[in-house]
């Protein structure tokens, strides 16, 4: 047993020996690493952080005039939508007021060629015939009288022509 606790003490001895190798090795790693975090951290207080200072200056600057803009563009929007509310209602007033004239003017036009069409007709029955039926009787007086007076004139023409042989 003697012999198996002694191989026991030597492999418990290696395993701590190898275990101090190990965290001799992640402490110079560590070391390592905290060098290059420490000259990052350096860098970052060195170039970041004014930066992020002077940007949260500017903010606090800003911070007043964007409230101002927004509440301006939120005054504006709402006068905007006002007016177009009233333009709308005076376009839509216009176009209303547009088809009753062009109503009115439709059937204003549409009486008059009416008017233009009884007139018409009123002046064909009361002047049109009149003058033709006087036209025809004077026509026919004179194609009468031009008969009457061709016949006088062919018995004397007759008669002369008689005597003439």
């Amino acid at each position: 047993m003697n012999g198996l606790l002694i191989t026991f003490i030597a492999l418990t001895a290696c395993a701590v020996l190898l275990q101090a190798g190990m965290l001799a090795g992640m402490y110079l790693v560590m070391r390592k690493t905290s060098r290059r975090v420490e000259s990052l951290a350096d860098e970052v207080k060195t170039k970041v952080l004014p930066t992020a200072e002077m940007a949260h200056s500017m903010m606090c600057d800003l911070r007043p005039r964007i409230e101002t803009v927004a509440d301006n563009v939120t005054v504006s929007t709402t006068m905007l939508r006002g007016q177009m509310e009233r333009i709308d209602a005076t376009l839509f007033d216009i176009v209303d007021r547009t088809r009753l004239q062009v109503i009115r003017a439709d059937e204003f036009v549409n009486s008059t060629m009416d008017k233009l069409e009884e007139t018409r007709e009123a002046v064909q029955r009361t002047v049109l015939s009149p003058v033709r039926r006087l036209s025809g009787l004077m026509h026919g007086v004179g194609v009468g009288v031009e008969a009457f007076f061709s016949r006088r004139r062919g018995r004397a023409a007759v008669a002369q022509d008689e005597m003439f042989i």
